[in-house]
């Protein structure tokens, strides 16, 4: 098994918010909410960091990016209400259930490699 796809199924939390972040890009045309500004720049904009903070997660662990993920999780989870676009229910559900989706996998990351660093230390 190669290198690459050995620390993709080792770090498959971090795989699957990269694909949730690219998600998130093409979500507004996908589910037909494009032409709400708000509910689509949030969408392409924390769909970007999310997606780039996960591949920087799969090139060197570090347990920053999992805090950012989970931070910006929750700003999927409360914007539709802070934006204005609650009504838009594709967006809305659309962005609560990526943001608790990512926001889970972030926090599961961040907490096993914490957990694998000290049974490390004890050995």
């Amino acid at each position: 098994m190669s290198k690459v796809w050995q620390r993709c199924v080792d770090q498959w939390r971090d795989v699957a918010n990269f694909a949730l972040g690219i998600w998130l890009v093409v979500s507004p045309w996908a589910l037909a909410y494009a032409a709400h500004q708000a509910a689509a720049w949030n969408a392409y904009v924390l769909g970007v960091v999310i997606a780039v903070a996960a591949f920087a997660a799969l090139i060197a662990f570090h347990e920053w990016e999992e805090w950012v993920n989970t931070a910006f999780a929750v700003w999927l989870i409360i914007s539709p209400w802070a934006l204005g676009y609650a009504t838009v229910s594709a967006a809305l559900w659309n962005q609560i259930i990526v943001g608790l989706v990512v926001g889970g996998l972030a926090l599961w990351s961040a907490f096993a490699r914490r957990a694998q660093a000290q049974a490390a230390a004890k050995t």
